[in-house]
């Protein structure tokens, strides 16, 4: 522990000297910087210095959307891939240029520049979500650009930009209810002051019905802003979040899905996940030199999951509760419930430290911005398995319990060199370092004691271009160093092996270009190709891998093009307080194996080279058509594709019995949102469409069984400004 402080400290004392010896003739930082934390800088809407694709969604546009999920938000991003899980976004599961999306491990996720995950590098898990209601933007960078952020730079970087303390007092008001009883309340105050603000939130989402499922949700966030000079800054947040749901693994077999009868029933009624998350975080802004800006953030966060699912099987056994569903007439078509339950419960805490800078100058005439810093994280999980009696035991015999440790250690820098007003290079390079422990306690007649530990390091590169020719476009390029570092959980089996898992490990490659024409068209199009060393198949039941034994899933090749459009056909003709027109992306991708990987079925050896990867559908679009009027009524239709997909590595076309394997026809959903601004009495009326057509479709075949998307989902509210 001695040792990564001293780590800590030397890397940290640099930025400080560094701050001291520069002079004043430089760039300087604008004082706008300070007001609000994120990834992107202030743009002319090419986004001119970022060196990859890259999208933003504003306040304007998330109120355009009037999602009820983040769900609803992310899945319009051009390459991301959203697989719903309960229907009401209480964990994300998102994919990015073929990537799995279960759980969103190959995603770093953010608020306020902030990592969220269960654990940042030993278990980048979503078991929770940030609330889109309490959101002011999101970001998503997929490029060379994510070399500043980590540990996972595979995928790409998610940040979720909160509310700011308002200028003076406000209280905003929302309530949403529909269909299954679903319901949505959502007070939010804020008051500023002389030098800063405050604002606390508080969210209510519930429903009886939502598909299968019903939940209990609280969220409160409360972020103080405390401008304590002219040259310095504090941002203090809090938050708690609580879930009560009835989440299951449990999913139909093919014949229940054929039929069409009981698509949404609850198979697994005791099923019970309850999640608390206690969060906080402290961010000091110091404009240490017109040209320099230095920022500290100390933060930390403890998120406990504890979920009772009730056992089952795919043949009569022993302890059967008497209830079945399917077809008991057809091998492996029925699910047979046990009287016994599975309960798993598990505890993460995470604290960290993170310095970094930006200093702006100038070598001759080339001007130059360097971001550099460094962060530590000590992470800790602790998780229990015990075995209950019956489908609703809140506590059971003790199976099995264990212990993880792991320290981060992330020290990165980039040069942003201005060659040209036309033409921008950025090299970057970041180290992360990563030491880890498990101890597993399997308790039995032998009440046997496992351990593992070991150490992950990698220096990840990245290089960019960025070239402007006129006002309306910017051409991009970048190449980087795609790394993720394994999980701790699987460093050890059940039986004491080490699995030597190695991290993930890839080169990325981009071209694109962007496009931004007046005020009435943006676009942007890019080109991608990942090359993976090493994609890890993760040994754990929500993987929905059938054979442990394949645990380094090898090298892998994923290559594709994204489209994103959006025009103003009043903005363009000069149709003054009006926004009519269309907005949309396109992806078309492929990944698929790109070595020999063997797999076993029914005795034959079967090579798994150049089959898809399992949920990385080869195409997807969405498209909206917008309509905003100069007197408060606003209108949007939307739309969403998703095209077939496998579910297992074998790319089997034909559905099993059990539902768990199969190709996953393509589907398209339509939303319609309507709302009516009433000035005079700062009111707001909205309604929502959700799935209005009504379609029934496959989401998801694992991690055991058919999961259905949600049906049609009618909401209707009103919001207030005071």
């Amino acid at each position: 522990m001695k040792k990564i402080f001293v780590l800590l400290a030397a890397c940290t004392a640099p930025a400080y000297i560094l701050a001291q010896i520069v002079t004043e003739n430089t760039d300087s930082i604008k004082q706008q910087d300070l007001k609000t934390f994120t990834l992107l800088d202030k743009n002319d809407g090419l986004f001119t210095y970022l060196p990859g694709s890259v999208s933003k969604i504003d306040l304007a546009r998330l109120n355009a959307i009037q999602p009820f999920t983040l769900n609803e938000v992310l899945r319009r991003i051009p390459g991301v891939h959203v697989a719903d899980e309960e229907g009401v976004g209480m964990r994300l599961n998102i994919g990015i240029r073929g990537m799995d999306p279960d759980r969103s491990r190959g995603v770093h996720m953010m608020e306020d520049g902030i990592p969220v995950a269960m654990g940042p590098y030993g278990e980048n898990e979503s078991y929770y979500s940030p609330f889109v209601d309490r959101m002011s933007g999101i970001e998503i960078i997929k490029g060379s650009g994510q070399v500043l952020y980590g540990p996972q730079t595979v995928g790409g970087i998610i940040n979720f930009i909160t509310l700011d303390p308002p200028d003076k007092t406000r209280l905003n008001v929302k309530f949403m209810g529909g269909t299954g009883l679903n319901f949505l309340g959502a007070v939010t105050y804020g008051q500023g002051f002389k030098n800063g603000g405050f604002t606390i939130s508080y969210i209510r989402k519930q429903g009886e019905q939502a598909g299968p499922t019903w939940y209990r949700i609280n969220d409160v966030v409360a972020k103080l802003v405390l401008n304590t000079s002219e040259k310095t800054r504090l941002i203090f947040k809090a938050g708690f979040y609580n879930e009560l749901s009835n989440a299951t693994y449990i999913g139909l077999t093919q014949n229940m899905w054929e039929n069409g009868q009981n698509l949404f029933v609850q198979m697994a009624p005791d099923d019970r996940m309850q999640v608390n998350r206690f969060s906080g975080s402290m961010i000091h802004e110091w404009k240490m030199k017109k040209n320099i800006l230095m920022t500290t953030s100390v933060f930390g966060y403890t998120t406990s999951r504890e979920w009772r699912r009730q056992e089952f099987s795919s043949t009569p056994t022993t302890n059967m509760s008497g209830v079945v569903w399917g077809d008991t007439a057809i091998s492996g078509g029925a699910v047979y419930m046990r009287n016994t339950t599975g309960i798993q419960n598990r505890y993460f805490h995470v604290a960290g430290i993170e310095n970094k800078f930006t200093w702006n100058f100038k070598t001759g005439k080339v001007g130059q911005r360097i971001d550099a810093g460094v962060r530590f994280i000590y992470e800790r999980a602790n998780e229990d398995h015990m075995r209950g009696a019956t489908p609703s035991s809140e506590v059971g015999t003790p199976t099995s319990n264990e212990f993880r440790n792991g320290y981060g250690l992330a020290v990165y820098a980039q040069d942003r060199i201005f060659i040209h007003k036309k033409l921008t290079a950025t090299i970057g390079v970041r180290g992360e370092f990563f030491w880890f422990d498990r101890t597993f306690n399997m308790i039995n007649s032998l009440d046997t004691l496992y351990g593992s530990q070991n150490f992950i390091g990698a220096v990840i590169p990245g290089i960019g271009l960025n070239y402007k020719p006129a006002e309306w476009v910017n051409i991009f390029t970048g190449l980087h160093r795609g790394f993720s570092p394994p999980r701790v959980k699987d460093a050890i089996n059940t039986s004491g092996v080490a699995v030597q898992l190695d991290p993930e490990d890839s080169w990325n490659v981009e071209l694109g270009a962007r496009f931004k024409v007046k005020d009435f068209l943006t676009a942007e199009v890019t080109g991608f190709y990942m090359d993976f060393l090493n994609q890890v198949v993760p040994q754990s039941v929500s993987s929905g891998s059938s054979s442990s034994a394949l645990v380094n899933g090898g090298a892998t090749r994923h290559a594709g093009v994204e489209l994103a459009v959006s025009y103003d056909l009043a903005k363009h003709v000069g149709w003054k307080k009006m926004s009519l027109g269309l907005e949309g992306g396109f992806t078309y991708q492929y990944a698929a194996y790109a070595r020999d990987r063997f797999a076993f079925q029914s005795g034959d050896t079967l090579n798994l080279v150049n089959n898809q990867l399992p949920y990385a559908p080869t195409m997807m679009a969405n498209m909206a058509l917008f309509f905003q009027t100069g007197f408060g009524l606003n209108m949007r239709l939307s739309g969403n594709y998703i095209g077939d997909q496998f579910s297992d590595d074998l790319n089997t076309i034909t559905p099993t019995a059990d539902g768990r394997k199969g190709q996953i026809p393509g589907y398209f959903i339509m939303d319609a949102n309507v709302s009516y601004k009433i000035p005079k009495i700062r009111t707001t009326v909205r309604l929502s469409l959700k799935n209005m057509t009504d379609q029934r479709y496959i989401v998801s075949r694992r991690p055991t069984g058919i999961k259905v998307g949600l049906p049609l989902l009618f909401m209707a509210g009103l919001e207030f400004q005071l």
